[in-house]
């Protein structure tokens, strides 16, 4: 009878655990992504939380005029990133907000919840929304519109003679997507977009509501990374707020 009872206990232990594995969404959907935000909790996302909470079922950031920056802060995502991956979200960002999702990133010694790495660029006037925006590194990759390569720098050199008016100057636009202003009418002002990553091997795309806005090649292999962090931004400046939703991760095969 003993033996018995552990078996069924185990079993609706067993049993338990899927269907809470399955209520916070950790498993993939039928189209391969995982849910990384259960909507609830900040359950393994790591931040400051004076900018950081959950508030109806979306995960925010808000700085006030008494909460005012000094510096970028990010709230970052704690579970392990493939090396090839996309990543789904919609966002909705105040007028004169700033935000962005950094992926393959790296912290910065003695700056908690700080951010250097490739970033999917977002802001409430849309001028930057889509671009590929490197955080304290090489600056813009690839404005909305451009298909970029970057070629290799010798290692000697120091970034910042390579940035001009926030562009990194040795990469080659091999193509256009579109006129800037004309993707931007894809991109919703005050309301609900859906950004999409796409990151293989070298290779990064992002998409605003489906719609591909900036594709870089990155060729530099001094500074490329192939592995590291995601997290999300709220940004130096004036009193925002950046709201996302639906936060979904797919793992794709090694190229």
């Amino acid at each position: 009878m003993k033996l018995a009872w552990l078996i069924g206990l185990c079993c609706m232990i067993g049993i338990g655990a899927a269907r809470n594995s399955s209520d916070n969404g950790m498993h993939p959907d039928k189209d391969g992504f995982m849910s990384i935000f259960d909507g609830k909790t900040l359950n393994n996302w790591k931040g400051d939380s004076t900018y950081w909470r959950v508030e109806d079922g979306c995960l925010v950031g808000v700085v006030t005029p008494a909460t005012l920056l000094k510096r970028n802060t990010f709230i970052i995502w704690q579970g392990t990133m493939p090396e090839n991956f996309e990543i789904k979200a919609e966002f909705k960002v105040s007028a004169l907000g700033n935000s962005g999702i950094n992926y393959r990133s790296e912290p910065i010694g003695g700056q908690p919840n700080s951010l250097r790495g490739y970033q999917a660029d977002l802001n409430g006037p849309g001028e930057y929304t889509g671009s590929n925006y490197e955080e304290r590194r090489r600056t813009t990759l690839a404005s909305r519109g451009q298909k970029v390569i970057l070629p290799p720098i010798p290692a000697t050199d120091s970034l910042s003679q390579h940035i001009k008016d926030n562009q990194w100057l040795p990469k080659i636009v091999t193509g256009s997507l579109g006129d800037p202003e004309v993707l931007k009418a894809a991109i919703k002002a005050d309301d609900w977009n859906e950004y999409h990553i796409v990151v293989r091997g070298n290779h990064m795309q992002h998409y605003i509501n489906g719609v591909l806005m900036s594709d870089v090649t990155d060729n530099d292999t001094v500074n490329r990374r192939f592995t590291g962090w995601m997290g999300v931004q709220v940004h130096v400046g004036p009193p925002m707020r950046i709201a996302y939703r639906k936060f979904r991760l797919k793992t794709l095969p090694r190229s």
